[in-house]
């Protein structure tokens, strides 16, 4: 990879140049042709999976963006050996949580002029086949933000750990409220794409960094008059796969952030009803 690039919080590498991929058959052709695809991949200690992760990100996606929130593992050394056209390292120099990765990935993403950008979990629970499901919407243009659903495949049941089930129904359900968007189901899916205008709608800078960012995100997109829809995708479980996440470590955050994205979204309309009242207030004196 070329040399490291000092970015204030965050270092980025860009993979040396490869040759241009041969043209993909007609049947794996990029569904989105017209536009910009860029994949991001967080990862925190993922230096088991993320080279296949990397690897199966179809040849049609222009940039693949891993960021590596501070792992304490080899995952950036598994990722700089990698050769890819338009794959980058960006690394975070403290760990900051998924949301914040995320966030460095979609700023990235954007700076680079990418019109769609997926997220793809460095962990591999992410089919990229599913990939045209997930992009279909936008490129219908019915949508602003595609979120997978694993409920929409029937498997989930027998794949996805009972706990796992529990937890997301409860939160999703809540989500629906909380976030506006009563057609969506299975909120903490991270398996997502997002328009370049749906990005730019929201603040960055305010999204939570943390587990339970999808939620926050959900409640900013519907303030910000996006259309968001579900898209079915596969729960991916491996035989030696375990959570990371510690219940209750999470219990209280994604309260509070459900919390709070409900009030900062029923807030939304007031706030910017008060500049024209008080226009209105003025120019009646």
């Amino acid at each position: 990879m070329a040399a490291v690039a000092n970015l204030g919080p965050v270092e980025v590498e860009e993979a040396a140049l490869a040759p241009e991929p041969e043209p993909e058959p007609e049947s794996a052709a990029n569904p989105v042709p017209a536009l910009r695809l860029a994949v991001v991949v967080p990862a925190f200690n993922e230096a088991a999976a993320i080279a296949a992760v990397v690897r199966s990100v179809p040849a049609w996606v222009e940039r693949v963006i891993v960021v590596d929130d501070a792992s304490a593992d080899d995952t950036a050394a598994r990722v700089r050996a990698l050769v890819r056209p338009g794959l980058e390292l960006v690394a975070h120099r403290e760990n900051r949580g998924v949301g914040a990765a995320i966030v460095t990935g979609y700023r990235r993403a954007l700076a680079r002029g990418s019109d769609v950008v997926v997220v793809m979990a460095g962990d591999g629970q992410m089919d990229p086949a599913d990939l045209p499901a997930l992009l279909a919407p936008i490129a219908d243009g019915g949508a602003d933000y595609v979120k997978g659903n694993r409920f929409k495949d029937p498997a989930v049941w027998n794949v996805m750990p009972p706990a796992r089930i529990f937890g997301n129904l409860l939160l999703s359900l809540a989500t629906k409220v909380t976030s506006g968007y009563r057609q969506v189901f299975d909120s903490q899916c991270g398996y997502t794409a997002a328009t370049r205008g749906a990005l730019q709608a929201i603040d960055l800078d305010r999204v939570f960094p943390r587990y339970g960012y999808p939620n926050d995100v959900l409640a900013r997109l519907h303030a910000a008059g996006m259309r968001v829809s579900d898209a079915p995708v596969r729960a991916v479980y491996g035989p030696g796969w375990h959570s990371g996440i510690k219940v209750p470590a999470v219990v209280y955050p994604i309260s509070w952030v459900l919390l709070r994205s409900w009030l900062w979204r029923v807030a939304q309309p007031v706030l910017r009803a008060l500049p024209a009242r008080a226009g209105r207030e003025a120019a009646s004196e």
